[in-house]
């Protein structure tokens, strides 16, 4: 039949009818729009046929005064399903809460590996743990995702150079690179050190190899300063030159400020909002309502719901809404001028290595033009200038 579907969820009825006059009984509910089918004959004067549960009451005003005998000897469909889960209403019960105590057991935090730290460093990065929350017995719905960790760790744990976190079940495993590990010993070929740009020297350490500049030497890109020839002319012997050449060099950072400007900040309201997605369809479980902010930033996170081992087509997503707001900043001129000064320093720190340092400094020219500052320093700093250079073979002074 058609929409079968249809007829499960409205409940069938099986009859068995036993009398004269069946065929006039059978032809008055077809004619009056009542669903009959698989209709069956039992013997002689008795028939068997399948029913919609909802036509059982016209049924019965027909069959009234047609001299057949009826019974109902089977029920199918979801109305007598409920029925007879409802009678059993304990295994069901249990049966849902044996498999929700599963679900939530196979999706909470049961145990956090760490290798490679030492015991200082470990505590260290267990406590951190717990700031964040990720700790045994937690939901993982309610912890930041493996990368917001492994981010959070490095930031916050001077210790660490890397951590990798991988979450496996219910496990989080973590494999830790500490900053203290010795570095493994460098192997070099022979070399030169040459100037890798135009410097006056202030300072010299020579480790190995033969010194060719002197302090206050000023030097070209690209000019020898330590040999790594050494011995006497016609022995010479080939040795990779090691040291640092410390040079004053010279860099200049030009930066442009608007006295005024405009941007965003968050206030710190903010909203949460979780769903259930099933075949991206989300289902909200907390957090309903509109969002009231006018102005906000939106940041979602998607966790995969598991059953044990296995990863179920469920998805628990958590959505924060944060509120902003716009915010304009003045300046007066000299304060612009100030910070666009530290803009400069700043711009220049990042281009310098940790051990560069900053010598002096001059301002070449500073203006105020259409609102805005500009700023031009020329800095005299001082670093490292030598760099490697291999020893082509045959070679000499």
């Amino acid at each position: 039949m058609k929409n079968r579907w249809m007829i499960f969820f409205s409940g069938i009825i099986t009859v068995k009818i036993s009398g004269k006059g069946l065929e006039r009984l059978l032809n008055t509910l077809i004619r009056n729009g009542l669903s009959i089918w698989q209709v069956r004959r039992q013997g002689v004067e008795s028939i068997t046929f399948k029913m919609k549960l909802s036509d059982v009451k016209a049924f019965r005003k027909y069959v009234r005064g047609s001299g057949c005998k009826v019974k109902f000897f089977k029920r199918e469909g979801f109305p007598f399903l409920l029925i007879r889960l409802l009678h059993n209403s304990g295994f069901l019960i249990g049966a849902i809460l044996f498999f929700f105590v599963i679900l939530i057991l196979s999706n909470m935090i049961w145990g956090i590996q760490i290798k490679g730290a030492e015991p200082a460093t470990e505590y260290k990065i267990q406590k951190e743990l717990d700031k964040m929350g990720v700790k045994v017995g937690k939901l993982q719905f309610f912890v930041d995702n493996v990368e917001g960790i492994q981010r959070q760790l490095t930031n916050n744990v001077e210790e660490i150079t890397w951590v990798g976190v991988e979450l496996q079940g219910t496990t989080y495993h973590l494999q830790v690179v500490e900053k203290n590990e010795p570095k493994p010993p460098e192997y070099l070929s022979p070399q030169n050190l040459i100037a890798k740009k135009k410097a006056v020297i202030v300072d010299m350490f020579v480790e190995e190899g033969q010194a060719v500049v002197d302090i206050h030497d000023s030097v070209e890109e690209g000019q020898l300063l330590v040999s790594g020839l050494i011995g006497k002319e016609g022995q010479n012997v080939q040795v990779p030159a090691k040291g640092e050449v410390l040079g004053e060099t010279w860099y200049r950072s030009d930066v442009e400020l608007p006295l005024k400007s405009t941007f965003q900040v968050f206030n710190g309201n903010e909203k949460r909002k979780y769903y259930l997605e099933v075949a991206n369809f989300r289902i909200p479980i907390w957090g309903f309502g509109k969002i009231e902010y006018k102005n906000y930033e939106t940041e979602a996170t998607e966790k995969t719901i598991q059953f044990i081992k296995w990863k179920l087509p469920l998805s628990f997503i958590s959505e924060t809404h944060r509120d902003k707001e716009e915010e304009t900043r003045i300046y007066s001129k000299e304060e612009a001028f100030q910070v666009a000064k530290e803009m400069a320093k700043l711009d220049i720190k990042n281009r310098l290595s940790e051990d560069a340092k900053i010598k002096g400094e001059k301002i070449l020219r500073q203006s105020l033009d259409n609102g805005k500052v500009s700023l031009s320093i020329h800095f005299q700093i001082i670093e490292n200038i030598a760099e490697g250079q291999p020893i082509i073979q045959g070679e000499s002074e």
